[in-house]
């Protein structure tokens, strides 16, 4: 029993991380129409630049919050000087990426090395709680709850208030947008970062979960595409749901089948597309 509910609060914090980095693909894809396929490689770097300040200030939230702010300013650097330009052009936007992806790599190969980093949790999460006579990890439970909230907060900014329902207005329909006066552009451009400063944050909070390595990038990249195809384009509720289930059958299958764990998570993927083609609470492209 220890061990199930162990693997449970595990994959559950996975399933935040994974919420994190796919509900900013989803709102990139969604709003500013870019099929961004360096958002692990941001999400991978802004975590090794989250480690560095971290061990040269000794505080774990100081390089988290450096990380975000870093991750979000260089999205807009990206959008503005390459991906401006290839509106429309689904492609190049691909190949771009991609291309952007092994840059970002080969980046952070030069300054930190090939080797596998660990972080440590921040006090007072470095250690076990014990639950109804159960030792658990402390800081999964940390992440959990920052996905929850992180998730209440998105969802009330898209539903509540004025500038969540100009986002919705540009996902539905960019160009009636422009033509009503919305700055299509500028909320596509905040989208943009923001989408990757939820990324940026993912990984540096992330950190103590996940050890760092270059190669985790195209690993996060995978599993955001799984979520947001199984939650739906565009729904925040739809990917937080997919980043559970995924959490789920990713952490239990490396448990019990480790064989066939990566082979669960498309499985679960095929049978979402086969009954639900866009998502278990999407739409599709163009409809209201």
């Amino acid at each position: 029993m220890q061990l199930v509910l162990f693997q449970l609060v595990n994959s559950l914090a996975f399933g935040m991380l994974l919420f994190l980095l796919s509900a900013g693909f989803s709102l990139i894809f969604g709003v500013a129409r870019v099929a961004n396929l360096a958002h692990g490689a941001f999400y991978v770097l802004s975590a090794y630049i989250g480690y560095t300040v971290s061990q040269a200030s000794g505080n774990f939230w100081l390089g988290v919050l450096v990380a975000t702010a870093a991750g979000a300013v260089l999205g807009v650097i990206a959008d503005r000087l390459l991906l401006s330009r290839l509106h429309g052009q689904e492609l190049r936007q691909v190949l771009l990426t991609l291309g952007l992806t092994f840059v970002i790599s080969d980046a952070i190969r030069h300054f930190w090395g090939a080797d596998i980093k660990s972080v440590s949790p921040p006090a007072p999460f470095e250690g076990p709680v014990t639950l109804g006579g159960l030792v658990f990890p402390s800081y999964p439970f940390v992440l959990i709850v920052l996905g929850v909230v992180v998730f209440l907060v998105m969802r009330w900014i898209l539903r509540g208030t004025l500038a969540g329902a100009k986002i919705r207005a540009v996902t539905a329909d960019p160009q009636m947008s422009g033509t009503l006066g919305l700055p299509v552009l500028r909320i596509s451009m905040l989208t943009f970062a923001a989408g990757i400063g939820l990324a940026a944050f993912g990984g540096a909070v992330g950190s103590p979960q996940l050890a760092l390595t270059p190669t985790l990038d195209s690993t996060m990249t995978l599993f955001a595409l799984i979520v947001v195809v199984i939650g739906g384009l565009g729904s925040i509720e739809g990917a937080f749901i997919a980043a559970v289930l995924v959490g789920l059958v990713n952490g239990f299958g490396a448990v019990y089948f480790p064989a066939f764990a990566q082979m669960a998570v498309f499985a679960l993927m095929i049978l979402v597309i086969a009954v639900r083609p866009q998502g278990l609470l999407g739409r599709k492209l163009g409809n209201a």
